[in-house]
């Protein structure tokens, strides 16, 4: 997968499309619910047995909705660039696309094992006492990002793989035109909304 994306999936979706779909979005979940966690300081108000649990639980519900969802929405907007894919196809690319996150998930048990509650607080006062803390803190955040990059480059070539799409910039364009479905209207709502509070 990680570096024959297009025939990797080919393979996957000619033997069992939905081979380890689930087990991959939910594991995907939990990791992408972690780094929300870290990133709006959840630590600050929640002990982090409670970040932890709400991690294991909600992440992959929310997973779970939002590869239905983005699976509609790819399917849509790929019929109107001339895609094939079925949301069974889809799903599998989006799953399979997000094993470099899996394995950026990883990251996160010597990060804990390490910082523990500092990794979800706005104040980190183990790498304050020990500031050789902060280099591998600062090595596996930069890995986290190359991988989350990787990621992405699968996702662009997968879907255009089960989509027929020739290019991976057509799977990218794919992405796009999925995202703008949604971000279109909500602009649009949010705008008409603090229009008619500034008219009041």
């Amino acid at each position: 997968m990680w570096l024959s994306p297009r025939r990797t999936v080919r393979h996957i979706i000619s033997v069992n499309p939905e081979l380890h779909v689930l087990l991959l979005i939910c594991l995907g979940g939990i990791g992408g619910a972690l780094d929300r966690f870290s990133t709006q300081n959840a630590g600050d108000d929640l002990p982090m047995t409670a970040i932890l649990g709400s991690a294991v639980i909600f992440g992959p519900l929310g997973a779970l909705f939002g590869l239905w969802i983005g699976s509609h929405l790819i399917r849509i907007t790929g019929v109107w660039m001339g895609g094939i894919g079925d949301r069974v196809h889809i799903k599998t690319a989006m799953a399979w696309a997000s094993v470099p996150t899996f394995f950026g998930m990883l990251f996160w048990i010597p990060q804990i094992v390490l910082l523990g509650p500092d990794m979800f607080t706005t104040e980190m006062p183990r790498v304050a006492a020990n500031p050789i803390l902060a280099l591998p803190l600062l090595v596996m955040g930069i890995a986290e990002v190359i991988l989350a990059i990787w990621a992405f480059i699968l996702l662009c070539n997968a879907i255009a793989e089960v989509q027929g799409f020739r290019s991976a910039w057509r799977g990218f364009l794919n992405l796009l035109a999925a995202g703008l479905l949604v971000a279109i209207p909500v602009i649009g709502i949010a705008v008409l909304l603090m229009g008619l509070v500034a008219a009041t």
